[in-house]
C-alpha cells in the first residue's frame, strides 16, 4: 500500500482552536459518527480494533493525563475519527498521527486541515512485530529536531490488535519517549502493572518497568466506545526513567531473556534457562549462577522482581555474551 503523507504546516491555514475546546464538527458522538459513517458507506472494521472513544470527558482524561506542553512531539498511532488528535495539536508543539484506515484518513483530515502542527501519515505504524516503521521514526525525528529541547510523547487510543507491539516496541527506538498515555485493553494494562505471584506478570511487566514507572489512570466500561468491544478498556500511563534505564548494561540482552524465561513462567527457573541456553551454559554453570544469586532451584520466574531479575541478566550475561533470542 502507498504511504499518503499530510503535513498540514505546510498548506493550511494557521488557525488554532481555543486550547482544550473541540471545534463543533469534532465532538464525536455516537450519534455524529454513525451519521457521518453512512454518508461515507463504511463501517468501523474489527479487523482493525476500531473502537472509537464517545465519551468527550474521557477524551480529556486522556489529554490531562499526557500533561502536554509546548516542548512535546506527540505520537498518535490510530488516528480513527481525529477528535483525540484535534485535543493533542491544541497542546502540543506537533503531532505526528499514523492511520492505516484510507476511510478514516479522509475523514481525519476533514477536520484536522486547520491544524498547522499536525503530520497524517496513511500507513502501518509498525514495520513488523518486533520494530516501529522507518518512516514514522524519520518522521518524528524531523519534528524533534525542529527546535532543541523537544520531547517525544505517546498519547493515543491504540488499536487493541497492535497494542503491546506499539507500548513495548517504542521502548527500543531511537527516539525514547518522556512518556506513553494510552487506551489499550484493561488485560493488557493488568499486565504492565502487575506485580511478582500475580497472574498477570510477565515478560511485558518486568520489559516496562525496568525503565519506567507505570500507573492504570481510569478504568473505562465498553459503552463508552462506538461500536462497544467486548471487554474493558483502560488508560495507562507509562512514564520513563532515563536514568533507571541507563543503568541497564545490555537492555536488548535483557528484553530477550525476560521473553524467553517467561514463556513458562510458572515452570522453576532452572529448567527455563538450561532450555534457554542449552548451547552456552552448562547445567553446572546454570547452578553456579544460581546459588551467586542465592535462588533456590525450584524457585519459578513468576516470583522474581525486576531488580532482581536485572542481576539475573548479568550474570548470565557475563557466562553467555553471545547467546540471543
Amino acid at each position: 500500500m502507498g504511504n499518503d503523507h499530510r503535513n498540514f504546516s505546510r498548506h493550511s491555514s494557521t488557525h488554532r482552536s481555543a486550547p482544550g475546546k473541540l471545534p463543533k464538527q469534532s465532538r464525536q458522538t455516537k450519534t455524529f459518527l454513525m451519521q457521518r459513517f453512512r454518508e461515507m458507506g463504511i463501517q468501523p472494521a474489527t479487523r482493525h480494533g476500531q473502537n472509537f472513544l464517545i465519551d468527550l470527558n474521557l477524551q480529556q482524561v486522556i489529554v490531562e493525563a499526557a500533561a502536554l506542553t509546548a516542548d512535546d512531539v506527540v505520537l498518535e498511532v490510530g488516528t480513527g475519527t481525529g477528535a483525540l488528535t484535534a485535543l493533542l495539536a491544541q497542546q502540543a508543539a506537533a503531532v505526528v498521527t499514523v492511520e492505516i484506515d484510507g476511510h478514516l484518513f479522509e475523514l481525519a483530515s476533514e477536520l484536522l486541515i486547520d491544524y498547522n502542527n499536525v503530520t497524517m501519515l496513511k500507513q502501518d505504524a509498525l514495520k513488523n512485530k518486533n520494530s516501529f516503521h522507518p518512516y514514522v521514526m524519520q518522521t518524528l525525528g524531523e519534528r524533534l529536531a525542529e527546535v532543541p529541547g523537544r520531547r517525544l510523547k505517546l498519547v493515543a487510543n491504540l488499536p487493541y490488535n497492535i497494542a503491546t507491539p506499539v507500548l513495548s516496541n517504542l521502548l527500543s527506538c531511537e527516539h525514547l519517549p518522556h512518556s506513553m498515555v494510552a487506551t489499550i485493553q484493561k488485560e493488557l494494562g493488568d499486565r504492565i502493572v502487575a506485580q511478582p505471584n500475580s497472574k498477570d506478570y510477565g515478560a511485558l511487566s518486568a520489559w516496562i518497568q525496568c525503565q519506567a514507572d507505570t500507573e492504570i489512570v481510569r478504568i473505562m466500561p465498553p459503552s463508552v466506545f462506538w461500536p462497544p468491544p467486548k471487554v474493558h478498556s483502560a488508560i495507562v500511563r507509562i512514564v520513563v526513567d532515563p536514568l533507571r534505564r541507563a543503568a541497564i548494561p545490555d537492555l536488548r540482552f535483557f528484553h530477550q531473556f525476560v521473553k524467553t524465561i517467561f514463556i513458562h513462567r510458572r515452570k522453576f527457573l532452572r529448567a527455563n534457562i538450561v532450555a534457554a541456553l542449552k548451547q552456552h551454559l552448562s547445567k553446572q554453570e546454570v547452578d553456579d549462577i544460581l546459588a551467586a544469586m542465592e535462588l533456590a532451584p525450584n524457585s519459578r520466574t513468576e516470583q522474581l522482581d525486576v531488580p532482581t531479575l536485572l542481576r539475573l541478566t548479568e550474570l548470565v550475561r557475563a557466562h553467555a555474551p553471545d547467546w540471543k533470542l
